[in-house]
């Protein structure tokens, strides 16, 4: 089965007070092989970046409406007459707001969409496939 990755690089702000923030280039990584993930790459001044991962139903609500708890949170906002959207990470290694601009993100999570829509992430998986051979036996 051939898979299929959905990547947009764009710029974020890293939150440090409301006076004051500092850009973060990043890129989204959709993979139709883990469907039910988004997977977000920082590149921050440092030898490595920095990966987190979290569910793309997630990011996909916190585009409208407040959402998450825990380790991410995701909300809609305004800053300076933009659309944005605001990502709350939370790791023992400390906190870090971001802000990504609404239109670039949404139309990133439509190309994801259309690879993989709402509802048939689980036959990406092939575990129907791996469950039927698994009961002919």
């Amino acid at each position: 089965m051939q898979h299929t990755v959905v990547e947009r690089e764009l710029e974020l702000k890293l939150i440090l007070s409301p006076e004051r923030s500092i850009p973060v280039p990043a890129r989204l990584v959709y993979r139709s092989d883990d469907p039910y993930a988004v997977h977000v790459v920082f590149h921050i001044n440092s030898e490595f970046p920095v990966h987190w991962t979290f569910a793309r139903d997630l990011l996909v609500e916190g585009v409208f409406r407040p959402c998450g708890h825990g380790d991410v949170r995701v909300w809609p906002t305004k800053s300076a007459g933009r659309s944005v959207v605001l990502m709350a990470l939370s790791s023992p290694d400390g906190d870090a707001l971001l802000e990504a601009p609404t239109p670039q993100v949404s139309a990133w999570l439509e190309r994801t969409l259309r690879v993989v829509p709402p509802g048939a992430e689980g036959g990406q998986l092939g575990i129907d496939d791996a469950l039927d051979q698994l009961l002919a036996r």
